[in-house]
């Protein structure tokens, strides 16, 4: 009994055909849903209530350290008594020093509130 060698490729060749047509659909469904998140709808990391702790832990602590106390960048305890909220922002947004600009990415405000209240 004489077997065909080259059906095994054309059948792999068939299923893989079959599976990107499959997956360019599905890719094509879920891209209407992503549309709709970055144009602001769905429900997003950013609908969920802002944590400056968390965000701190995240972004800030491997400079500043986990007490706040200072490791490569300056110490963040009494922040708010050297400079006002509105300063704090502005570093945020900005940068300062060997700190790089857009740290908080949008919760500025946020985040500078918060750093005032460390003591």
């Amino acid at each position: 009994m004489n077997r065909n060698p080259i059906m095994p490729f054309v059948l792999i060749m068939v299923l893989g055909i079959g599976l990107m047509f499959l997956l360019s659909f599905k890719g094509l469904g879920d891209s209407k849903e992503l549309a709709e998140e970055s144009k602001g709808g769905g429900k997003t990391e950013e609908t969920a209530e802002f944590n400056p702790e968390q965000l701190y832990q995240q972004s800030c602590a491997g400079c500043h350290g986990n007490q706040y106390e200072g490791v490569s960048g300056p110490a963040l305890k009494g922040v708010g008594d050297k400079y006002s909220k509105d300063e704090i922002k502005d570093i945020l947004i900005n940068g300062k020093g060997s700190m790089p600009p857009g740290m908080a990415a949008g919760k500025e405000a946020e985040m500078a509130e918060w750093l005032t209240t460390l003591k």
